[in-house]
């Protein structure tokens, strides 16, 4: 039987560099990845919510056929299959542009799905105040639409941060291709990937308690920038000085 000792035999002190080079590197590739594919999937929801037939069309289209094609093919594609007809795309390009498409495209679900669950007369109420359609959907749809996107959008997240993980087969030099590379050398699999799967999870545990913690503060109306907490601040202090309201007349007192 293979003892604790006997397992843990890689000189990883040797490797530490390599490994925080591959780590930042993952964190580079979740952050870029992330925020493109929110953008675009915001994007391609407001286009399905679009009342211009074609563009709705488009739109679904898009979301259908990234939806059914594998994280992996779509990176074969991105990196070796745009490379055959002569579109060179460096590793990094690659692999974030990978990401996003395929992550836009379940975003964009999330996202559409939140919009709609907005009540119209929540429009109708924002162009009563003279608001313009821009100003209606930034002031009033978005932030609620927020709140009901946060569960999907953080577990997207978290998925988008392991699925970098599959970046391994174009040379990323994100945290699985450096585990490749210290396998390669040491001949020590299970020890290696034992390691690298234990730095995976301690990315993703904490990032999706501290993304609970944020939904849980959102949804508790907790202003979470300095111009909310400001305003409500301001807001408190104008409702302690106003006057407290008078006492309605007693009966007598309104028959009198």
């Amino acid at each position: 039987m293979t003892t604790a000792a006997g397992l843990f035999q890689v000189p990883w002190s040797d490797y530490r560099s390599d490994l925080l080079d591959a780590l930042l590197k993952t964190i580079s590739y979740t952050a870029v990845s992330f925020a493109g594919a929110a953008l675009l999937g915001l994007v391609v929801a407001l286009l399905r919510l679009s009342r211009v037939w074609p563009l709705r069309a488009l739109a679904a289209v898009y979301t259908e056929l990234f939806k059914n094609i594998p994280l992996l093919a779509i990176i074969f594609l991105t990196y070796f299959g745009l490379g055959s007809v002569d579109i060179r795309l460096d590793v990094f390009t690659a692999g974030c542009l990978s990401l996003i498409v395929f992550y836009s495209a379940y975003l964009s679900e999330i996202f559409r799905a939140a919009i709609s669950g907005i009540h119209d007369g929540q429009t109708e109420a924002g162009e009563a105040l003279g608001l313009g359609r821009l100003s209606v959907f930034g002031h009033v749809i978005f932030p609620q639409a927020l709140r009901l996107a946060l569960p999907g959008t953080n577990t997207m997240l978290v998925d988008l941060l392991k699925g970098t993980s599959l970046l391994v087969t174009i040379s990323a030099a994100e945290l699985m291709s450096e585990a490749r590379l210290i396998t390669s050398s040491t001949f020590r699999a299970l020890e290696v990937y034992l390691v690298i799967s234990a730095v995976y999870f301690a990315l993703c545990y904490p990032l999706s308690q501290l993304l609970l913690a944020l939904e849980r503060a959102i949804r508790a109306g907790k202003p979470l920038t300095p111009r909310r907490r400001r305003r409500l601040r301001t807001a408190r202090a104008l409702l302690a000085e106003a006057p407290a309201p008078a006492d309605p007349p007693s009966p007598k007192e309104a028959t009198a």
